[in-house]
């Protein structure tokens, strides 16, 4: 388990995580999200000890990571792919890891196996790519068999193959009852992936709940609804404090409506004799709950990019 009290941390002026305080549970995906400048990479960093506190304390276990005997064999995680000094091989860099922290030398191998790299464990770290970086990174997480695991954008530049492989990997990890906490700006993957959601912006909590609920207090959450007599339906249903627009295909009869739910919707057709042809959920997906949730807290925006007329020269 990993416990924030209060935690905070402030570089002169700037506040970069304000008083966050919340609970990963084992046995349980969490994913940890937030947009650039939210301050995960810096909560992160204090939970495995290389960033302190200003204020509040991070606990693994109820205990500060530099009160852990050895921390690789507690806590394992990937914050930077590229840690590595780029002259050593694989496996020559885990085996250091593993002697610091008294783990069995026989780890290396397995970890290496477990991600892929056993092919090249004696190539040096700086000849590798993006993507073998990171199962790099991912063995020396694993290294220590840990009941706590941090992972730092570990899709980062995996082919889709190994995009699904880190998924399984996260879920398994959790299915045995391990801590598992995950940032990620991969909306899609994350719902694939997460069964819990911690978001925080600008330093700040916005939400801590199963990623159902959370997806489920989107505004964009509708139903779809077809039917041959929209105006009398839409009438009947707005009586009842519902929100009904004209659906955004090219039907004149579908109507979206927010605020109802499936059955109450068929009850209020049946009721006023409406016929219905379809009736539909139309669930939000994370990444619409998610730029929901955080749209007040994002610090970095992009204008959209002005689209300039085509240039027609002369032959």
């Amino acid at each position: 388990m990993i416990t924030l009290n209060g935690l905070t941390k402030r570089y002169g002026d700037r506040t970069a995580v304000s008083d966050l305080s919340f609970e990963i549970n084992p046995g349980k995906v969490t994913g940890f999200l937030g947009p650039n400048g939210a301050g995960k990479s810096t909560t992160m960093r204090m939970i495995v000890g290389l960033d302190a506190p200003t204020t509040g304390r991070a606990l693994i276990k109820g205990k500060p990571y530099g009160e852990l005997t050895h921390p690789l064999r507690e806590v394992g995680a990937l914050l930077d792919a590229r840690a590595g000094h780029p002259g050593r091989t694989a496996h020559h860099h885990l085996l250091g890891m593993a002697r610091s922290n008294g783990i069995p030398a026989s780890r290396v191998g397995r970890v290496l196996e477990t991600v892929g790299l056993t092919e090249v464990a004696r190539k040096r770290i700086g000849s590798f790519s993006l993507g073998m970086g990171q199962r790099l990174g991912i063995a020396a997480a694993l290294l220590g068999d840990p009941e706590v695991l941090l992972f730092d954008e570990p899709v980062n530049g995996l082919d889709p193959d190994g995009v699904r492989w880190v998924r399984e990997l996260m879920r398994g990890l959790a299915a045995e009852g391990r801590t598992v906490l995950v940032s990620s700006h991969l909306m899609s993957e994350m719902q694939e992936t997460a069964d819990h959601l911690v978001v925080i912006g600008r330093g700040t909590l916005i939400a801590d709940a199963p990623i159902e609920e959370v997806i489920a207090g989107s505004s964009l959450n509708a139903v779809k609804v077809r039917t041959p007599q929209p105006d009398v339906l839409r009438r009947e249903l707005a009586r009842l404090s519902m929100s009904v627009e004209q659906g955004d295909g090219p039907r004149s009869d579908e109507l979206i409506v927010v605020g109802g739910s499936l059955e109450r919707i068929g009850d209020v057709a049946f009721r006023n004799r409406v016929p219905v042809h379809e009736l539909s959920l139309r669930k939000a997906s994370l990444e619409q709950a998610y730029m929901e949730l955080t749209a007040a807290t994002v610090e970095y925006t992009t204008p959209a990019p002005a689209l300039s007329a085509p240039t027609h020269r002369k032959a």
